[in-house]
């Protein structure tokens, strides 16, 4: 096996800087699931309906949560909106929210109200460099910006936008989320270290052919070349501080991936960290890396230590957690107790590496 040599490491509690919880029901099924992936900290997003613009609506949704599942630690966001001032960015800050997450208008789920121009925000930016919060980007230009813009070519097309914005507000800390790029990785090695990006497990493993003809992988921003997939792979193992796990974990009613078109999201979340070895593994398997590239050191950075530094938050929750090579089985579906949600987890019905918590 290319990595049994990681079968029973001990290793921090993952801390998984980009989900998606959703509500009422659905969060219901899905926040109890966090723990089961060896994750005790999640960064979450803002993209219910309607978006969440104001203080009282993030902490009104943390204490949600935290009665579904209180040992997580939940940092909250905002929405970059037309509402949201200096003023607001200062409120947050006082009242413990970490960031500010900008959607480009229409090209992901519940970005409609997302940001057609960045220029109106110039003073929020100038604001959070003050107050020191997180600048959290979707990288994509939607695909009205011009003729040549697909699914395949959005994130690089913004990548300019991306680069303009740190060169004008060099002290805002910045994070380029799921990137799937090879241009990508690049572009935010080329930054200044208030620039990170996050990766998804999703990403390690897939291709443009993989999710083309299955709607439970297709997400966005799309997974794309072979070559991009090696770039991915070698950044969550570069012991690079810029690069650490935020899953980008979105779970869709299972009927919504069923229709003339569905919507965007994947679900990895009851295995963050077990689709993590998984892709490394595949990795190796692959040739794209070595299994001497895989170690613990660079695990704990990419699983745990990267994020939490670069968001300036410590372990709540000092917990350990032990990787288990034994086979389980990825569910086919998961329902809510009274079966009136059905989500489709990523690599249903396969096996995967998973973990134990560390008993104290």
């Amino acid at each position: 096996m290319a990595l049994e040599k990681l079968d029973g490491l001990e290793l921090p509690a993952a801390a998984d800087m980009h989900v998606h919880l959703r509500e009422s029901a659905m969060a219901e099924l899905v926040v109890p699931t966090i723990r089961q992936g060896g994750v005790n900290t999640v960064y979450v997003m803002p993209n219910l309906v309607p978006p969440i613009t104001t203080v009282r609506h993030a902490l009104d949704y943390r204490r949600q949560l935290q009665e579904l599942e209180p040992n997580v630690t939940f940092l909250m966001s905002l929405y970059l909106h037309s509402s949201i001032t200096p003023e607001v960015v200062k409120d947050a800050k006082g009242a413990g929210i970490t960031g500010i997450k900008s959607y480009p208008h229409g090209v992901t789920t519940h970005s409609d109200q997302g940001v057609m121009s960045y220029e109106e925000f110039y003073p929020v930016f100038e604001a959070m460099e003050r107050e020191n919060m997180i600048l959290n980007i979707h990288g994509e230009l939607p695909p009205s910006a011009g003729e040549d813009i697909t699914v395949l070519s959005a994130e690089e097309a913004f990548l300019p936008t991306f680069l303009d914005l740190h060169r004008r507000f060099p002290k805002l800390r910045i994070i380029l989320e799921h990137c799937t790029s090879a241009a990508a990785i690049k572009a935010v090695e080329s930054c200044g270290p208030n620039v990170a990006a996050t990766i998804t497990s999703h990403h390690l493993f897939m291709i443009v052919d993989d999710w083309a003809g299955d709607p439970h992988c297709f997400c966005k921003p799309v997974a794309k070349l072979p070559s991009d997939r090696r770039a991915l792979l070698k950044a969550a193992v570069s012991g690079d501080p810029k690069f650490f796990l935020g899953t980008d974990s979105a779970p869709h009613p299972a009927v919504s991936k069923r229709a003339d078109k569905y919507a965007a999201g994947v679900f990895t979340q009851p295995h963050a960290v077990g689709l993590v070895i998984d892709a490394l593994e595949q990795g190796i398997y692959t040739g794209v890396l070595k299994a001497h590239d895989v170690t613990k050191e660079k695990l704990e950075g990419f699983l745990s230590g990267h994020g939490r530094a670069f968001y300036g938050v410590t372990d709540e929750r000092p917990e350990r957690i032990v990787l288990k090579k034994s086979g389980v089985t990825i569910a086919k579906c998961l329902y809510s107790d009274d079966g009136t949600v059905e989500v489709v987890p990523f690599r249903r019905d396969k096996l995967t590496w998973h973990v134990e918590w560390q008993k104290s």
